[in-house]
């Protein structure tokens, strides 16, 4: 079993940063959300003035076994199809990211078949597709151990080339149901809570994959709670690599954007396995699928955006960067009562 070495941030810093935000010419808590996201990332640098690197977005992209059930309103077909319009440059990731100066890699956790026309795509296939978890685990032991250190070693690379941002964001036709049944397992809420609409299915599709999914649970009765045999029997590629980006990129100390309900899927078996890697996420949205919420709600996490997104691809994250680098800005920039000449009834 793996293990992280994530070292909460120091808390001694924390009242200094909090009187920097007090003193500045604005009534206290004026700028709401804004503030502790502020704070957060002061923290999280161990600096009053902190700045924001090289932020970077990876989007990890696989398949599912489990498609082969029929949980998706769409074909397997498209994970590989989307993979190919993100090196073109064509998917609303490549917009945001492009808008807002985020670098953006995309990569082949585990996609059917061959990017090697493709050079934009970043190589970390672990087989093609998981298998179908609906009668056998997703992947072995090694496969899920592979996974996570593939992630890590793009994290470190990042890291290595001085970016102190990573946001995280996926692709792959199946993955809602895959972290539907994490979430279900590792947080012990009622599957029918965990499972939602999707790419877009109707009422009766919505039935037909929490019948599945139920079988699925069933089907493995002696996997338990271990958060590697759960993400083993039950994960895909993309979270497995996602998973271990997100713990390395803890602890190299980077600020971390989380997306939508995959990637809090992958963050949620993060946090069994690292729990000080929620002190450096900041929860870019809540999407609209069903379980997101809940699994928010079961991580502490205040989303910055409530958009009603249900893409994936990171495109929550990216959107919310401005608001990230807002926060930096307001304590870095913004004046003082003192240094501005403004008198101060607030006491702080």
């Amino acid at each position: 079993m793996s293990t992280w070495s994530i070292t909460p941030p120091d808390a001694a810093l924390s009242a200094s940063i909090q009187h920097k935000i007090d003193t500045k010419t604005k009534p206290l808590g004026a700028l709401g959300q804004l503030e502790a996201l502020a704070h957060q990332i002061a923290l999280v640098q161990q600096t009053l003035t902190p700045t924001l690197l090289r932020p970077h977005v990876l989007v990890f992209a696989a398949d599912h076994g489990i498609t082969q059930a029929g949980v998706s309103q769409y074909p397997p077909e498209v994970t590989h199809q989307m993979v190919r319009n993100f090196a073109g440059g064509g998917a609303a990731i490549n917009v945001f990211c492009r808008q807002n100066g985020l670098g953006l890699t995309i990569v082949d956790a585990g996609v059917r078949g061959s990017f090697a026309d493709l050079p934009a795509v970043r190589d970390e296939k672990i087989a093609e597709g998981t298998r179908n978890f609906l009668y056998e685990p997703a992947m072995s032991a090694a496969q899920c151990a592979d996974a996570l250190q593939r992630g890590a070693r793009l994290v470190d690379e990042l890291h290595g080339g001085g970016a102190n941002v990573l946001g995280v964001g996926e692709m792959g036709i199946g993955n809602t149901s895959a972290a539907a049944v994490l979430m279900h397992r590792l947080t012990g809420r009622p599957l029918a809570e965990c499972v939602g609409r999707g790419t877009g299915l109707d009422a009766a599709g919505l039935a037909r994959k929490l019948d599945t999914l139920t079988q699925a649970v069933t089907a493995h009765p002696g996997v338990g709670t271990e958060p590697l045999a759960v993400l083993a029997t039950f994960g895909g590629f993309e979270i497995a690599q996602m998973c271990g980006a997100l713990l390395r990129a803890a602890e190299h100390r980077m600020l971390l954007l989380i997306d939508g309900f995959i990637a809090t899927a992958a963050l949620l078996v993060a946090a069994r396995l690292g729990p000080a890697v929620l002190d450096y996420c900041v929860f870019c949205h809540e999407s609209g699928e069903q379980g997101h919420r809940l699994l928010l709600a079961e991580l502490g996490g205040t989303p910055l955006l409530r958009l009603g997104l249900r893409l994936g691809e990171g495109t929550g994250a990216a959107l919310a960067y401005p608001l990230v680098q807002a926060a930096v800005s307001f304590l870095n920039e913004m004046a003082s009562f003192e240094s501005a000449g403004v008198s101060d009834d607030s006491g702080a």
